[in-house]
């Protein structure tokens, strides 16, 4: 059985989070892909930021990238090159040539200097699709601005949406910029390209912006300002911890489990569980909510959060534990489901896309870095001299 990606060939040329998750979801469903990384110390503006410290310090990056507790490296080969020497340059050409799709996340400009632009590329490969993730796009006034997912979603009215009035913003961890609104759009966005292409039979430039796709994440509270033309107040913001039926409360064993009861069918079924069915009317009652979360708050340290699951389960409920990450491995749901697997003796996220006639597979944990650049050149057709002397000439690294 075949995957659905199959025969694709993409080049990644990304760092971070977003361009990474967006070609491991690629990878996952067959595609063949190529990370090019660095060969040597940072250069350029990161250098510059760095110069006249006596060491380097390594980005804090949890887990390390080399290793195969990364999900993000999977399935992916590795080729170290120096893409500022003409040589190296050279080689990404050639790879270029035979490739489907490159990804890349620098800020605007930094691929023209160093001369793999989409209009370069475009001239040695018309099919080439070219996925650039940045987080405010390529034009527009902030499009130079450095930034991180926090920056994004904060630009783009995420944060203002979540945050209740009088209370300070959380900081809901690199889920929704760099993961939802970068990397899975960038897949999205390659994904229509490629199917554009079997009609025109030409690639396309792909701009994906963090800040564009938070937005996009965001319509439905957009849409809800637009049509009544004010802010929500403090009590209209049912999913963001304004409501108490739409709440974590904590039960008698200390742990917390998640009640989602928006709709007046579900609230009934949670009060007569409950055992508070005059409350039943005042579902929609705003004067009533902080009775109603006083209640709610007593009632569920009364009984262990494994009560509360079995009894409200029962009562067709929407209900839930939350978990902490140690338990997602033992889950029954998501063993089930296999979101929780196993690759060279580690375990890792699963492939969240189901595909009956061609599903994805995890072939390997990754490469290191630099591990498959002599296999790499060899395909292209480089010789054994050549490789030596690109090595000697700090062109290519075949290792850390």
């Amino acid at each position: 059985m075949t995957t659905a990606l199959e025969g694709l060939k993409i080049l990644d040329l990304t760092r971070y989070a977003p361009g990474p998750y967006c070609t491991m979801l690629l990878g996952d469903l067959g595609a063949d892909v190529i990370k090019i990384e660095e060969v040597g110390l940072p250069t350029g503006r990161r250098g510059e930021h760095l110069k006249g410290l006596d060491a380097v310090p390594t980005p804090r990056e949890f887990p390390a990238p080399d290793t195969p507790y990364d999900p993000l490296n999977r399935n992916k080969r590795s080729i170290r090159l120096n893409l500022k020497a003409d040589k190296g340059r050279r080689i990404f050409l050639r790879l270029a040539e035979k490739a489907d799709v490159v990804v890349e996340g620098f800020r605007p400009g930094v691929t023209a200097r160093l001369g793999i632009d989409y209009p370069t590329l475009k001239e040695v490969n018309p099919r080439l699709i070219y996925c650039a993730i940045t987080g405010y796009g390529q034009d527009g006034p902030s499009r130079d601005l450095p930034g991180h997912d926090i920056n994004y979603i904060a630009h783009a009215g995420v944060v203002g949406a979540l945050t209740i009035a009088g209370q300070t913003p959380s900081v809901p961890g690199n889920f929704i910029g760099d993961m939802a609104a970068g990397g899975m759009q960038a897949a999205i966005g390659v994904l229509a390209a490629l199917a554009a292409r079997e009609r025109t039979g030409r690639g396309q430039f792909v701009d994906i912006a963090m800040t564009d796709g938070a937005v996009s994440l965001a319509c439905l509270y957009l849409g809800r300002y637009f049509q009544a033309g004010r802010l929500p107040g403090a009590e209209e913001k049912e999913t963001c911890g304004a409501s108490p039926l739409y709440n974590y409360y904590q039960a008698r064993d200390g742990r917390f489990i998640s009640i989602a009861c928006l709709e007046p069918w579900f609230f009934a079924s949670l009060c007569r569980a409950l055992g508070c069915e005059e409350l039943i009317p005042h579902h929609a009652d705003a004067d009533k909510a902080e009775e109603i979360r006083a209640y709610f708050t007593a009632k569920f340290l009364t009984r262990t959060s494994n009560e509360w699951l079995d009894i409200l389960s029962k009562a067709d409920v929407p209900v839930s534990r939350v978990n902490s990450l140690d338990e997602l491995a033992a889950d029954p749901q998501l063993r089930h489901r296999r979101m929780v697997v196993e690759v060279d003796g580690v375990k890792q996220a699963g492939i969240s896309i189901k595909l009956s006639e061609t599903p994805g597979r995890i072939k390997d944990a990754g490469a290191r870095p630099g591990e498959s650049t002599v296999p790499i050149l060899k395909e292209l057709g480089w010789g054994k001299a050549e490789i030596e002397e690109l090595k000697r000439d700090g062109v290519i690294g075949t290792g850390k």
